[in-house]
C-alpha cells in the first residue's frame, strides 16, 4: 500500500504523539536528529521506536522474561494480523508494517536480540557481536530506510552498519552499567587477550588500562563502520539525509566525549554530549549531506545478510514521497536550538 493511501489505518493522533512522547523521553539523541526528517517520515519513526522500546522495556522491567518474550511475539503477529492490541505503539506499528511492507523476518529478528539479552548470552568474538548488533540494532536500521521508500541492498547494508555501529558505540559507553547489572557484551577472546577474566571484571569492575584499550578497540570498529554507512546516506531521498547523518554523527560523538573527557573509563563515567554539541553536529549535517558520495559497493556485514535478503524477497515498494528544501530543513535546525539548551538542564 503506497504510504499516502487515504486507508487512516489503526493509530489515532493521540496514539502518534504518545509515540512521539516516548522518544522524546527515552532518547534526546535519537529524538533531536529525527526533528530534521521530513514529516511524513519522522511520523512513522515515533512509531517504530515506540514499539521498540516497549520491546526493549517489557524484557527489562520483568527481568529478562521468556514470558514477555512470548507475549511480544504474539503481539507482534497480531499487528502482522491487523489486529493490533489496543496499545499506542502497537497501533503505529500495525500501520508501519503494512504501508511499508516490511518483512515479518526483521521485527522477529529484533525480538531474538532481546530474547538473546534474557538468556545473558556473551559474545566470544567481535563478528558474533555484530550478530547482536544486527538483531537489535541494524533491524531499526532496516525499517528505518524502508519507510523513506528505498529498499535495494546497497543501502540497506549501509543502514545496517549504522545500526551495528551505534549498538558498538552504546556497549563501549555502558560497560560499568552493564557490569553492575551482571552482563557483559565485550567480545570475551579481546577481554582475554587483554588479560582480563570476564567473570572476574564482573565480580569487580575496574576501569584498568587493560579494559580501556578494549573499549578503544571496539570504537575503532564502530568508527569503521560509521565510514561505510556515510555511502548509504547518499543514496536517502534528499530531505531525509540530514537526519541520518546527524544521528550518526551524534552517537559516534559518544565515543569522542569517552575519549576526551573520560579517558575512555565507561566504568566509573557514563559519556554524553551536550545540548551545544549536538546542535553543532545537527547544523554540520544538513551542510555535509549535499556533498556525500556513495563511492564503491562494499558487501554487507555477513552479519546482517539475512536482513537485506529478506527485504529483497518481499519486492512489494511503497515508495515515500520526496520533499525537498534544504533551507526548510536548516530553519527547523535552528529551531531546535531552543529545545536543546532547554533539555541541557535535565540533563542529555
Amino acid at each position: 500500500m503506497h504510504p499516502s493511501s487515504p486507508d487512516p489505518g489503526f493509530a489515532t493522533r493521540e496514539d502518534h504523539e504518545a509515540c512521539r512522547e516516548a522518544i522524546r523521553q527515552g532518547s534526546r539523541s535519537f529524538h533531536a536528529a529525527s526533528l530534521v526528517l521530513p514529516g511524513h517520515v519522522r511520523k512513522p519513526a515515533y512509531g517504530l521506536y515506540a514499539f521498540c522500546r516497549l520491546s526493549d522495556d517489557a524484557v527489562d522491567v520483568e527481568g529478562g522474561s521468556f514470558t514477555a518474550l512470548a507475549r511480544l511475539r504474539e503481539r507482534l503477529a497480531c499487528a502482522y494480523d491487523g489486529q493490533p492490541h489496543p496499545v499506542s505503539a502497537d497501533r503505529a506499528m500495525a500501520d508501519l508494517v503494512r504501508r511499508y511492507a516490511i518483512p515479518r523476518t526483521v521485527p522477529e529478528a529484533l525480538l531474538e536480540g532481546l530474547a538473546w539479552d534474557a538468556e545473558g548470552r556473551r559474545y566470544d568474538t567481535i563478528h558474533a557481536l555484530h550478530d547482536y548488533a544486527a538483531r537489535v540494532a541494524g533491524t531499526v536500521g532496516v525499517m528505518m530506510t524502508l519507510m523513506m521508500g528505498v529498499r535495494d541492498p546497497h543501502t540497506l547494508a549501509r543502514a545496517c552498519d549504522l545500526g551495528v555501529a551505534m549498538q558498538l558505540t552504546n556497549i563501549a559507553r555502558d560497560v560499568g552499567e552493564d557490569a553492575r547489572a551482571g552482563r557483559i557484551y565485550l567480545p570475551l577472546a579481546w577481554l582475554r587477550e587483554a588479560g582480563i577474566e570476564p567473570d572476574a571484571f564482573l565480580a569487580n569492575p575496574v576501569p584498568t588500562p587493560a579494559l580501556r584499550n578494549v573499549v578503544a578497540r571496539l570504537l575503532r570498529d564502530a568508527d569503521a563502520l560509521y565510514r561505510r554507512a556515510r555511502q548509504g546516506v547518499a543514496h536517502l531521498p534528499r530531505s531525509c539525509r540530514p537526519a541520518i547523518l546527524a544521528a550518526g554523527l551524534l552517537y559516534a560523538e559518544i565515543g569522542r566525549e569517552l575519549e576526551r573527557r573520560h579517558a575512555l573509563d565507561s566504568v566509573t563515567h557514563r559519556a554524553r554530549v551536550g545540548g551545544k554539541r549536538k546542535l553543532a553536529l545537527l547544523t554540520k549535517a544538513v551542510a555535509l549531506s549535499p556533498l556525500l558520495s556513495s563511492g564503491a559497493a562494499l558487501p554487507a556485514l555477513p552479519a546482517t545478510a539475512f536482513l537485506i535478503d529478506a527485504v529483497t524477497a518481499h519486492p512489494l515498494r511503497a515508495p515515500a514521497p520526496e520533499i525537498n528544501g534544504a533551507s526548510a530543513q536548516f530553519l527547523r535546525v535552528l529551531d531546535i536550538f531552543e529545545r536543546l539548551e532547554r533539555a541541557e538542564r535535565y540533563g542529555d
